[in-house]
């Protein structure tokens, strides 16, 4: 008769998610952050229950749409959002499907894009301004100070 035992708790055997001390190391940590850090804990069991999925994983699950209802062209309603911010909307395609809006928007945008160029460049151009008036008045002020240490008769010393 076979004496050893099958009891995952039996000594040196591990249950299918490691060693129990582990296991109850890890329930204990996943307890403590439900009350201080309840967003991360919840995050971990979520991922946990997934099976551990990696990041690229879990990027393909969200981009092939199999969890959302009403999906189309077999993207998530997520993926379709994020491409449409992206401006991700597909060759011949436009992000409000009417051209004429399309073609006035581009318009606009090309009217504020202008706009915004000159107003740099006025910008620039005042830039320069208060600089040269700060030269002025640093020259000025240098000036001054130079007249009245000649008029002190505080000329400068060479020592050698």
């Amino acid at each position: 008769m076979n004496t050893s035992s099958t009891s995952p708790w039996s000594r040196g055997a591990s249950c299918r998610s490691g060693p129990f001390p582990k296991r109850s190391i890890e329930i204990g940590a996943i307890v403590v952050s439900f009350i201080y850090v309840w967003p991360v804990a919840v995050a971990y069991v979520a991922w946990k229950i997934a099976g551990y999925p990696a990041l690229d994983q879990m990027r393909e699950f969200a981009r092939s749409g199999a969890w959302s209802f009403g999906s189309t062209n077999g993207q998530s309603r997520f993926a379709r959002a994020f491409d449409a911010a992206k401006g991700n909307t597909g060759f011949g395609r436009t992000a409000s499907g009417n051209w004429a809006f399309e073609e006035y928007r581009s318009a606009e945008l090309e009217r504020l894009e202008a706009r915004r160029r000159a107003l740099q460049e006025e910008s620039e151009a005042f830039a320069e301004f208060v600089e040269e008036l700060k030269r002025a008045k640093d020259r000025e002020q240098f000036d001054a100070f130079m007249a009245k240490r000649r008029s002190e008769g505080g000329g400068p010393t060479v020592q050698a």
